[in-house]
Order: structure tokens, then sequence, then C-alpha cells
């Protein structure tokens, strides 16, 4: 007897982005998936901005970064143009705990512990596990990891998924590799740093596959044996796009290197 018709599955990576109202969010999603539910590639922003006061370290915090079309972080070439000079990441000082820490006290010290944080808690697109690594890091004070645009990616991806919202999901994997960062300002005599990372988001679902660029902005402040996640405002959202991409290099964000 004939078997039952093959499906035949086609991922083209990052589907059109829809504009939102969620701060700083990109989902990355999988849609031509069959078996399974579909998914949608959501792209939401909104500015966070607060009118009740003050200081340099909530306006640096909430000035809005560069505008972007959604479509910037699909997956498309890289840039031809020569790119400035890369951060350089000091290695983490004390590697023994699960978000590894004690970075330098300095603008890529703070950068280097936003990349480590957001890769840890992506593993998995786990909301769960996003808020347990953020409140590793975070000050009395600091915004609720729920507001942040990567919890609020990860929600909506197993929302779309139909998948369980926390904990393990056969077949579900997710990775975040960082690849670029920005430094938005500092004040407090360097105490206080905004900064910026800018990844690939990979997905990987039943038989389908996708990619995209995510981005993230986050208060840091030197706890005086390493960066936390500071006190206040969530800082405005991030541009999103694909790593290395022309777009990528308009916003401002460098490449950065390990050490």
């Amino acid at each position: 007897m004939p078997g039952r018709p093959r499906v035949r599955v086609r991922c083209r990576g990052l589907l059109p982005l829809l504009a939102g109202a969620l701060a700083g969010a990109v989902v990355i999603a999988l849609f031509h998936l069959a078996p399974g539910p579909s998914f949608r590639t959501i792209h939401r922003e909104q500015s966070t901005v607060d009118s009740s006061g003050g200081g340099d370290e909530r306006e640096l915090a909430q000035r809005p970064m560069p505008s972007l079309p959604p479509e910037a972080a699909r997956p498309q070439p890289l840039s031809t143009a020569r790119g400035p000079e890369p951060h350089v990441l000091p290695a983490a000082t004390e590697t023994g705990r699960w978000v590894p820490g004690e970075f330098t006290a300095s603008t890529e010290g703070a950068l280097a512990q936003l990349v480590v944080l957001w890769e840890t808690a992506l593993h998995g697109a786990d909301p769960a596990l996003v808020e347990r690594a953020y409140r590793h890091l975070a000050m009395p004070g600091a915004p609720d990891p729920a507001t942040t645009g990567v919890h609020r990616t990860v929600v909506a991806l197993r929302v779309h998924a139909g998948a369980p919202a926390t904990g393990p999901v056969p077949d579900l994997r997710a990775q975040y590799r960082v690849t670029h960062g920005l430094v938005k300002g500092s004040t407090d005599r360097g105490r206080y740093v905004v900064v910026c990372v800018l990844g690939e988001m990979s997905v990987t679902y039943q038989a389908g596959a996708a990619r995209g660029g995510l981005g993230d902005c986050q208060a840091m402040r030197w706890a005086g044996v390493g960066w936390r996640v500071a006190p206040g405002p969530l800082p405005a959202p991030a541009p999103h796009a694909w790593p290395g991409s022309d777009a990528c290099l308009a916003a401002g964000y460098r490449e950065v290197r390990r050490a």
C-alpha cells in the first residue's frame, strides 16, 4: 500500500515581522511547520519614556535608540563596509557560578556581563530561566524581568508554538549568540553604563528552523566587585538587526571579540 503523502517543509528563515506594542522585543519564530503548530514572527517595540523625572541616569537610559525597519532583523548579506574597531571583552574573573561575573570595571566589562547574561538565559527559550538568570544579577529596584524585551520574546514564542509556559519542550531548541555590542553611554564617573548587545537567535522546532537578529539594552551599575543590572527605568528598546549587516553598522553596533 502506498504510504501517507510526504509533507514537504520549506523553511525560509525569518518571516516578515509585524509591528506591535510590547517594549523592545523581537520573536524569532517558525511558520511553515509540519507537523505541529504554526509560529509567527513578531517585532514589538515602543518607547518606555517615563515623564516622572530626572537625573542623568534616567535621561541616558530612556534616550531613544536608532530606529530600524522590522525587515532589518532578517538574515541577509553581511556588510562590505569596514566597521569600527571591535569591542574587546574582558574575561570573567569569577567563573564558578551559573552566570559568570566579576568583569573589569570598564564599559567593556559591563558589556561582557550583559553578553553572558543573555547567552545563558536564552538557552532553551524558557521564560523561567530568563527570570532566574536576570534576578541572579539584578540589584534591588532593577526593572522586573518580565518587562524586558528578551523575556517577552520567549513568552510570545511559546504562546505561538502552543507550548507550555515554562519548562523543557520536546523538539524545541533555542540558542542566542552575541556578536555585536554598543555602549550607549555612562554617568556617575563610569559606574553607571547603558550597554546593548546584538546577536543571532536561532530556533528549531520539530521539522523547522528559523534565525533572526535580536538586540537588547540594559543599564548596568558597578557594584564594587562586578556589574549588576541597575535600579531605575528600563532602557529604551535596542534596534534589532541581522548581525554584521549594513543596518547593524548603521545602528552603531560594533563587533565584539572575547578574551
